[in-house]
């Protein structure tokens, strides 16, 4: 039977086959939007040259295709681009430094867009704003983790849409204006780690949506604005790590929704708000490290959902109720309370908190043993150093395979440490440094292999046989030192060592062959042992060294012209050896000492990894603050921190057995801060290049035989706080400029043959006013060679014409009247006392007449001076005698002879010569005196003889 096909179906059928045979074009993005995407790729591709073989994000960008279904592209539903992903495109093998926001220009011709990520590029320079008008739609804005500089534009403030603003890290700066209150659909906010500095505008309270802010590790100052109380929405606020002070404003209380509320490292005053108690959703409460008062609120522990608590610290004065019974939820993962004024036991309360992982009670005055039922917690970090904790620590802390930090220094504990310390195979950070540890170090010790730092410092630990740290990769940084530990230097260094504190030990013999193999060594010091050997053959052979201390052992030999390769050292400490030889001219060549630090973030350095763990465990850190170098820094032996290496530039080479010249070269040192080459057998000058060690505080170059003067050119060194040139063959004035003059302690001038100057209160002859006016040069040079003569002769004949002079003018009958009512005072205790009684009113008449015509006046009861300025007259300072003073020689020569004449008078008893010189420090102490005692004089034979008997009156 046939099937027969109507019509209207036949019709139906072409017409669906006539449609789908139809091409219809397909949706795709904007040719101006394309285009603006391949301009970018362009820039990309031809400013990094990437060739195909390389990584390329845009491979899939072709002209041929639609850019919706490009990588890093999201269109919307009408084939719109809204959304760019740029986030870590930049080659990793290239240098970031060259890159800049230009490459991305083009895309501000893209009006639709509403977000944007250019973080993680390592960009630099400033961020154009112009284009950002442009981009009203934008609703999310990340360029984080690059290095723009300059001010955030103003342009981005415009952007009313935006509800999500990401900044962090990168070097902005400038201040956080008030027109950051105009983006008030903001609902995150992260500026952290830039610069930007001066208030939290107040218009910040205008961000009523906004549930996250974070304004970290800036500079920002002053106090928190009070309008944070109007954000209800807030859950997040982070101002850590900036300069903001005065009190926490009491509006932070109410806010209802606030789950993270970290304040810390700051510098906010006043007591914690009582309505901090209230946060009853606060998961996270960071207090510690500012300048808070007041007793704790105990309260606080009652909030059932926090985890995360720190509070106290280095300035802080808060204060913890010791007698308070807390009744901890048991809900708490971290506990950090340093420097609280906790005293007693360990409180156990803290063991209620199950499941605490991070305990911090330092700095406070904790007695007792480390209870059993804390080593049974099971935490992750334990950190309790400086307090009294005593005993010995429990076997059964080191079974934990959780533990990853223990620092109990600067306690009292004792005792060996358990065999079975190798058993916290996840243990990083272990320092036990300042407590009464003896014995050897356990073997077992080095199964540690995920141990990076290890301190052992500053105990009584002995011995000469030390675990094997030879498989210990992870090791980089070692101290043992200030212990008892004897024998040869242990051989198993952990192979990637990078600092290695030995010093304070009775290690002998010659260093270990492959010391010198650890290539990335960075720390050395070994002061303070008994090790041998030529010291030009056991250098390390690291070019990293920044720190070499060999102080105080016994290594000989000289100091070799390779030393020039340590181009990154900035301690080198060897003093206290037997190194001879001279100073090599190539130490000029030490490059860190010569130019100034350039002071860069250390993050990632063995410094962060030995002092600090950020965001590791909970989101807080740990900061060691460990004081490991010992240095004589500026006289004076001092822990410094090489965690701020930076700041200190140091070369000492004293007492040696080093000889010839300071090399001029050593000028070129500007950034070095200590130098110190005393106690050698250096000779010559010292150089005029000194004037250029711009950084120098400290220079000694006493106990040497260094001759001439002190060079002019050191006036330029500002910062100089110490200059020692003392036991040397120095002459000449000690120069008085700029920072000069303020060198004035004797000790540092002390024996030196010819040094004068106001520092050291010795008048230098061209300084000396000319006697009278009219009397020249030939005349004083022809009177000199006969003054002294004339004093033998004459002086008897001076003698009485002194007297009757001065009694002219010091009314002598008035004299005697005293002198007898002196002796009559004195007649009622015996003739000896009435004599000394007689010899002071004497006394104290002729140094009141010579004081008066100066105007100035001596209370009577002042013995001291009256003896001084009698001692002066006997020294027989010559006012007239000048060219006398030009040698040593003719100086000691006329001291003598007048208090030989002196002697032979019976004016002073037991004088010797030797002491007239130390007598006549009266007249530079009371300079004004002079004068008077140079008046009285008379003329005998034709030539000058001074008033000498004036101290005869003195002793009458």
């Amino acid at each position: 039977m046939a099937t027969t096909i109507t019509t209207p179906f036949l019709l139906l059928l072409v017409l669906f086959i006539l449609i789908n045979s139809i091409s219809i074009p397909s949706f795709s993005c904007p040719l101006h939007q394309k285009q603006a995407l391949l301009n970018i790729k362009s820039n990309f591709t031809t400013f990094f040259n990437v060739s195909p073989s390389d990584f390329d994000p845009f491979q899939s960008w072709s002209p041929n295709s639609d850019c919706c279904s490009w990588s890093r592209v999201s269109c919307s539903e009408s084939a719109t681009v809204t959304r760019l992903n740029f986030s870590n495109i930049m080659p990793s093998y290239h240098n970031p430094a060259s890159a800049f926001f230009d490459i991305f220009t083009p895309l501000f011709h893209i009006r639709p867009l509403e977000k944007l990520d250019i973080s993680s590029n390592y960009l630099v320079g400033e961020v154009p704003g112009d284009g950002f008008r442009n981009l009203t739609q934008l609703h999310h804005f990340d360029l984080s983790f690059n290095g723009f500089n300059g001010s955030i534009p103003y342009q981005i403030f415009r952007l009313t849409n935006l509800r999500y603003l990401d900044t962090s890290l990168n070097s902005f700066e400038g201040k956080l204006g008030p027109e950051i209150g105009k983006l008030q659909n903001l609902e995150s906010l992260h500026l952290i780690r830039n610069s930007l500095t001066g208030n939290i505008p107040e218009e910040i309270g205008n961000l009523t949506k906004l549930r996250r802010l974070n304004l970290a590790a800036n500079h920002f100052s002053g106090g928190i604005p009070c309008s944070i109380a109007s954000m209800k929405d807030l859950e997040e606020v982070d101002f850590t790590f900036n300069s903001l002070s005065m009190k926490i404003p009491t509006g932070i209380g109410g806010l209802p929704n606030i789950t993270i509320l970290a304040l810390q490292d700051n510098e906010l005053t006043g007591p914690i708000p009582a309505s901090i108690q209230n946060l009853s959703t606060l998961v996270t409460l960071r207090l510690q490290n500012n300048k808070l008062s007041g007793e704790i609120p105990t309260r606080i522990f009652n909030i059932t959902t926090l985890n995360y608590f720190s509070i106290g610290g280095k300035e802080s004065k808060l204060i913890w109720n010791n007698k308070a019974k807390i009744f901890s939820k048991g809900r708490l993962t971290e506990i950090s309370m340093p420097s609280c004024e906790i005293s007693g036991q360990i409180p156990e309360w803290i063991s209620s908190n199950t499941r605490l992982q991070y305990l911090d009670l330092s700095g406070n005055k904790l007695e007792g043993p480390f209870p059993n039922w804390l080593a049974e917690m099971d935490l992750n970090t334990i950190i309790l150093f400086h307090n009294k904790l005593t005993g010995s620590i429990p076997q059964h802390l080191f079974e934990s395979t959780q533990l990853h930090v223990l620092h109990l220094s600067r306690n009292n504990f004792s005792g060996e440490l358990p065999e079975n310390i190798g058993n916290a195979t996840d243990m990083e950070y272990l320092m036990l440094s300042g407590n009464n540890f003896s014995g050897q170090i356990p073997i077992s010790i080095s199964n540690m292999w995920d141990l990076k730092l290890l301190d052992l410092s500053t105990n009584k630990f002995s011995g000469d046989n030390f675990p094997d740290f030879s498989n210990n990769f992870n090791l980089i940084y070692l101290d043992l030192s200030y212990n008892k530990f004897s024998g040869k230097i242990l051989t198993n260094f952990p192979p990637f060592i990078e600092v290695l504190y030995l010093g304070g030990n009775e290690f002998s013999g010659h260093l270990p062959w492959n010391l010198r193999k650890l290539l990335s060594l960075k720390h050395l010091d070994l002061h303070d042992n008994n090790i041998t050997g030529y010291f030009q053959d056991v250098l390390p052979q690291s070019p990293d060294l920044q720190v070499l201390v060999l102080r105080n052992n016994s290594f000989i030999g000289f100091i070799p012209t390779t030393i020039s390769n340590f181009t990154n050292v900035r301690i080198l400490d060897l003093s206290g050896n037997k190194l001879t030889g001279s100073i090599p001219l190539e130490i000029a060549n030490l490059t860190r000492m010569i130019e100034p630090p350039i002071h860069k973030s250390t993050s990632g350095s063995i410094f962060d990894d030995t002092r600090r763990i950020y965001g590791s465990y909970f989101g807080n850190y740990v900061r060691f603050d460990i004081e490991d170098l010992i240095v004589n820094w500026k006289n004076n032996f001092q822990g410094i921190s090489s965690h701020s290496l930076d700041i200190y530039s140091l070369l000492d080479l004293s007492n040696n057995r080093i000889s010839g010249e300071i090399p001029a070269s050593l000028g070129n040192l500007k950034s070095l801060k200590v130098l110190n080459i005393s106690n050698n057998n250096i000779s010559g000058h010292i150089p005029l290049s000194f004037g250029n060690l711009k950084g120098m505080e400290s220079l000694d170059l006493s106990h040497n035989k260094i001759s001439g003067s002190i060079p002019k050119s050191l006036e330029k060194l500002d910062g100089l706080g110490i200059l020692d040139v003392s036991n040397n063959q120095l002459r000449g004035k000690i120069p008085m400029g700029g920072h000069m003059s303020t060198l004035n302690e004797f000790k540092y001038f002390a024996n030196n043959s010819g040094l004068c100057g106001m520092q050291i209160n010795i008048t230098c002859p061209e300084d000396i006013p000319p006697p009278s006016e009219g009397r020249d040069d030939e005349d004083d040079e022809n009177l000199s060679w006969i003054f002294w003569v004339g004093t033998w002769i004459g002086f008897p004949i001076g003698f009485f014409s002194s007297i009757l002079i001065m009694g002219y003018f010091l009314n002598f009958l008035m004299l005697f009247k005293v002198c007898g009512k002196g002796g009559a005072a004195g007649g009622g205790q015996g003739e000896e006392e009435g004599a000394r009684k007689r010899s002071f009113d004497t006394r104290y008449i002729v140094a009141y007449d010579c004081c008066e015509r100066h105007h100035r006046k001596m209370y009577a009861g002042e013995t001291e001076i009256a003896n001084e300025i009698m001692g002066f007259i006997v020294s027989g300072y010559v006012w007239n005698d000048r060219r006398s003073h030009k040698t040593e020689t003719n100086s000691y020569f006329n001291q003598r002879g007048v208090a030989q004449v002196a002697k032979g008078l019976g004016l002073v008893d037991g004088i010797h010569w030797s002491q007239v010189q130390t007598m006549t420090v009266a007249l530079r102490r009371y300079p004004d005196f002079g004068p008077s005692f140079g008046s009285v004089r008379v003329q005998v034979m034709g030539m000058p003889v001074y008033g000498h008997a004036v101290s005869a009156i003195g002793r009458a």
